[in-house]
C-alpha cells in the first residue's frame, strides 16, 4: 500500500464500496466496516472516528438494530422526528 487514506477518505470509500445495491448507506457491523477500519488503522476505534466525522458534518450516522448506518451527507435519508409526529397527532403542534 502506498500512502494511507485519512479517516474521512476511508469512510467515504467504504460507504460507496460496501453498500448493497439499492441502499445508500452501510451497516458498520454487518458490512465488515468496523473490522476493516481496525485492521487498516491498526486497532484504532471506528466509533470514535465516525462520531468525529459526524460531528464535523462529513458523514451521517443513524442508529439501527445491532449498530449504526453510515451515509454520505448528500445521500442520507431525511431524519424523522417521532416526537414531532406524536405532537402533531395529539394536536399539540
Amino acid at each position: 500500500m502506498s500512502e494511507k487514506l485519512s479517516h474521512e477518505e476511508f469512510v467515504r470509500k467504504a460507504i460507496v464500496s460496501l453498500r448493497k445495491e439499492g441502499y445508500k448507506g452501510i451497516h458498520t457491523v454487518y458490512s465488515g466496516f468496523n473490522n476493516a477500519f481496525k485492521k487498516y488503522f491498526e486497532g484504532e476505534n471506528p466509533v470514535e472516528a465516525t462520531n468525529k466525522l459526524a460531528h464535523e458534518g462529513k458523514v451521517i450516522i443513524r442508529p439501527v438494530k445491532g449498530g449504526v448506518m453510515l451515509y454520505l451527507p448528500e445521500e442520507a435519508p431525511a431524519s424523522q422526528s417521532l416526537g414531532d409526529d406524536a405532537l402533531k397527532k395529539m394536536g399539540l403542534e
